[in-house]
């Protein structure tokens, strides 16, 4: 399983939208300098984040892009799933595949086991989760 370029970036451009909640529309300028994502690439995987009600775009002078909703109601799985195929540990996991000994391989159970933990660690955890967690990890920074 490899978690994808485009979803490690969809979430850093999320969570600098997720920083400005709900304050401001935030310009593709500052999404890419903030994030080091060319204007390309944040292009490619806003798309999706769009598409999905993710995020919002506005047109014009004062225009750029917002979450679509707060914070605490979009989880990193959200975010994974609009960007990204689902999770695949194994190929006999993935939706178009049918395993042949998935009644018979105990192997195939503890990959199901696994996404279902990976699965729920990522949906359990909010854009306003990791926001907080930002904010201690910079204040205990500071304090020492």
């Amino acid at each position: 399983m490899v978690i994808t370029r485009a979803t490690e970036y969809s979430i850093r451009a999320m969570l600098h939208l997720a920083a400005k909640y709900p304050a401001s529309v935030v310009s593709k300028h500052e999404i890419c300098k903030a994030e080091d994502i060319t204007p390309a690439f944040l292009a490619k995987i806003l798309q999706p984040l769009i598409k999905e009600g993710l995020v919002v775009s506005r047109r014009g002078v004062a225009g750029g892009f917002a979450l679509a909703k707060s914070p605490e109601r979009i989880s990193l799985l959200d975010v994974m799933h609009a960007v990204d195929e689902p999770l695949s540990l194994n190929l006999c996991l993935t939706a178009d595949q049918q395993c042949d000994r998935m009644n018979l391989c105990p192997v195939h159970i503890l990959w199901q086991d696994v996404r279902g933990y990976i699965e729920k660690r990522f949906g359990g955890k909010t854009l306003a989760d990791l926001i907080r967690e930002k904010n201690e990890i910079q204040k205990a920074r500071a304090c020492s």
